[in-house]
């Protein structure tokens, strides 16, 4: 059976904040804004995460946690709904997998696809 995508949510979608992670881990920590909040506004949730060096790694796992928190799931559950409702009998999937997850970088004013770090 072929899939139909009836609904996509990106980074874009979200508003990323960054800020500096605080606490122990030296000057990296207290000097660079590494730590990256995500929030997705139409559901209300937020995915956050300071534990990494790097701000590349914290955005990918503060995403991941705004995606499986629980507000954002019953809004995904509410939208597919809608879809299904009006289009009607769609196969609906949701994957996070780690090959199904695309990093992409800004490199001199251009949007790049990364290599999977994972």
């Amino acid at each position: 059976m072929a899939r139909n995508r009836i609904l996509s949510v990106s980074i874009h979608d979200c508003e990323v904040q960054t800020f500096r992670s605080g606490g122990s881990g030296g000057q990296n920590q207290n000097k660079r804004d590494t730590g990256v909040r995500v929030i997705h506004h139409p559901s209300g949730a937020r995915g956050e995460s300071r534990e990494e060096r790097s701000q590349l790694q914290n955005k990918k796992t503060a995403f991941r946690r705004m995606a499986e928190h629980p507000k954002f799931l019953l809004w995904l559950r509410i939208e597919t709904g809608r879809e299904m409702m009006l289009h009607g009998d769609v196969y609906i999937g949701i994957d996070l997998d780690p090959e199904d997850v695309k990093t992409e970088v800004r490199v001199g004013g251009q949007w790049v696809e990364t290599q999977a770090l994972g």
